[in-house]
C-alpha cells in the first residue's frame, strides 16, 4: 500500500501530548529554547537593573517571566514577538526574538502582519543599537580617531538588518516548503483515494463481465447440446410407442437415437477438450478466466455445428427442418429472397433462433405443424418459426414430457438484440405460437 500523508498523519499522532503540540519532540524543543531564553533574559535583566538602579531580585524575575513567554511560540507567535519588541530597549530577550520571527514567518499568519512585525523589530533593534554604538563611539579614546557620521547609523542598520532579515527569511523558506509538502500529501491522498475508486470500478467491471460469461456459456451450452437431446428424447417415445406395432420403424428410431447421442457426446468432448485444452497452458494454481471459459464455449458451438465454416450459418437450417421430419413433425420450409453471404455472427444467430424455436415445438407443440420462414431482404435478414395449436393424434412422440428451463426465449432475444435486431415472440390467434427475428445484415455507423 502506498503510504501517504493520512497514513504519515495518522502515525504523527501517536505521540501526541497534551496542549497545541503534536508531538513530544516539539513539546521538548520548546521548554528547553524557554528555559534557555529565561536564563538569558534573567542575566540581562538583572544587569538592566544595576544599570537603572532597581532591585535585582525583580529584574532577575522579569527576565525569567519575559523569557519563559517563548514557550507559546507555536500557539500565538504574534505575542511573542511583541514581547521580544518590547523587551528590546532593555537589550533583553535576543533569543526570544530571533526565534519568535522565525516561528511568525513559518505560521500561517498574513504576511502583511508578518511584514509590520518584523519592521517594528527592525526598529527597535536599529535604535537599540544605534544608541549603543553612539555612546560606545563617544567613550572611545581619542586615538582611534572620529570614525565619520556615517559609521554609527551604517553599522547600526548592519546590525539590525543582520538579526532581524536572516530568522524570517529562513522561516518563509521553512513555511513555503512545509506548505509544499503538504500540498503534495494531499494530492498523494488524492491520487491514491482515485486509484481506490478506479480498482473498485475495475472490480466492477470485471464482476459484470464474469457474469456475463456466465449467460454466454449457458446459452452456448444450450443451444449446443439441449437441441439434439431434445431430438433424442422425441425419437425414444416414438420408439416406445411403434416398437411393437411398426417393427421397421422402430429400428430406424433406434439408429436416429443413437446417432443423435453419439453426435450429443462428440460435442460435449469438443467443448471439454477446448476448455481442458486452456487450462494446460496455465499453472494450476492459476484461477481460470470466464472470459476464457466463454471463448471456449463459442468455439466448442461452433466445432459442434459440423460444418466448413466457423460456425453453424443460414444453410444449416435445412438440415435443422430435416431432422425435425426425422422425428416425426409436419414441418414447411418457405425461402425468400436470394440468399448472400453475411457475417458470422449474423448466419449463427439466425441458426440458433430457427433451432430453438424447434425445440421448443418439440417441448411443447408435439404433433402441431410448423412453418418455417426465411427472408432474405436488402439490408436484413428475417425468420420466422410458427406452429399450429398442439394435437397429439396430429404425429408428435406421446410420452416425450421434454423439461424446460424457461431459458430458450430469453436466450434468443439477448442473441438478437446483441446484434442490434428486433425480436418478437407470443401466441397466434389460433392457439399456436410464433417467433420472429430480424437482423440487420449492415453494421450501423459509429455515433460521433
Amino acid at each position: 500500500m502506498t503510504i501517504t500523508g493520512a497514513h504519515r498523519d495518522a502515525e504523527g499522532t501517536k505521540p501526541r501530548v497534551r496542549g497545541w503540540w503534536e508531538r513530544r519532540r516539539s513539546a521538548a524543543l520548546d521548554v528547553g529554547l524557554a528555559l534557555v531564553s529565561a536564563v538569558e533574559c534573567a542575566f540581562e535583566g538583572a544587569r538592566f537593573a544595576n544599570g537603572a538602579g532597581a532591585p535585582l531580585p525583580l529584574g532577575v524575575l522579569f527576565g525569567v517571566l519575559a523569557g519563559s513567554v517563548l514557550v507559546v511560540r507555536r500557539r500565538w507567535p504574534i505575542a511573542v514577538v511583541l514581547v521580544g519588541i518590547a523587551i528590546t530597549p532593555a537589550e533583553m530577550g535576543w533569543l526570544m526574538t530571533l526565534v519568535g520571527l522565525y516561528t511568525l514567518a513559518a505560521s500561517e499568519i498574513p504576511k502583511r502582519i508578518t511584514a509590520t512585525l518584523t519592521s517594528m523589530s527592525l526598529v527597535a533593534m536599529f535604535i537599540v543599537a544605534y544608541v549603543q554604538m553612539a555612546q560606545d563611539v563617544r567613550d572611545a579614546p581619542e586615538d582611534f580617531g572620529d570614525p565619520g557620521a556615517w559609521f554609527v547609523p551604517a553599522m547600526s542598520s548592519f546590525v539590525a538588518v543582520g538579526l532581524s532579515l536572516p530568522p524570517v527569511l529562513f522561516g518563509l523558506y521553512i513555511g513555503a516548503r512545509r506548505r509544499l509538502m503538504e500540498s503534495l500529501r494531499e494530492r498523494a491522498d488524492s491520487l491514491e483515494a482515485e486509484l481506490s475508486l478506479l480498482a473498485d470500478r475495475a472490480e466492477e467491471r470485471a464482476e459484470w463481465a464474469r457474469t456475463e460469461e456466465r449467460t454466454r456459456i449457458a446459452r452456448e451450452m444450450h443451444d449446443v447440446v439441449a437441441h439434439r437431446v431434445s431430438l433424442m428424447v422425441v425419437h425414444a417415445a416414438a420408439l416406445q410407442a411403434v416398437a411393437l406395432k411398426d417393427p421397421p420403424k422402430a429400428v430406424k428410431n433406434a439408429a436416429l437415437v443413437g446417432d443423435m447421442g453419439r453426435q450429443a457426446l462428440t460435442e460435449l468432448r469438443e467443448m471439454l477438450g477446448v476448455l481442458r485444452a486452456g487450462e494446460a497452458d496455465r499453472p494450476r494454481s492459476a484461477v481460470v478466466p470466464l472470459a476464457a471459459v466463454g471463448v471456449a464455449a463459442a468455439a466448442a458451438a461452433a466445432a459442434a455445428a459440423g460444418s466448413d465454416t466457423d460456425g453453424p450459418c443460414i444453410a444449416d437450417v435445412e438440415g435443422l427442418v430435416g431432422q425435425s421430419r426425422q422425428a416425426g413433425m409436419v414441418v414447411e420450409y418457405l425461402v425468400h429472397g436470394e440468399a448472400r453471404g453475411y457475417a458470422p455472427e449474423v448466419e449463427q444467430t439466425a441458426y440458433r433462433v430457427v433451432q430453438e424455436a424447434l425445440t421448443n415445438v418439440h417441448k411443447h407443440a408435439a404433433g402441431a405443424k410448423v412453418l418455417v420462414r426465411l427472408a432474405h431482404r436488402a439490408e436484413e435478414v428475417a425468420m420466422q418459426v410458427e406452429n399450429g395449436a398442439p394435437d397429439a393424434a396430429g404425429g408428435g412422440a406421446p410420452g416425450a414430457d421434454l423439461p424446460s428451463g424457461g431459458n430458450g426465449l430469453v436466450g434468443m432475444r439477448e442473441r438478437v438484440h446483441g446484434l442490434g435486431g428486433v425480436f418478437v415472440s407470443g401466441t397466434t390467434d389460433a392457439g399456436g405460437f410464433r417467433v420472429s427475428a430480424v437482423l440487420p445484415t449492415v453494421a450501423p455507423p459509429a455515433v460521433g
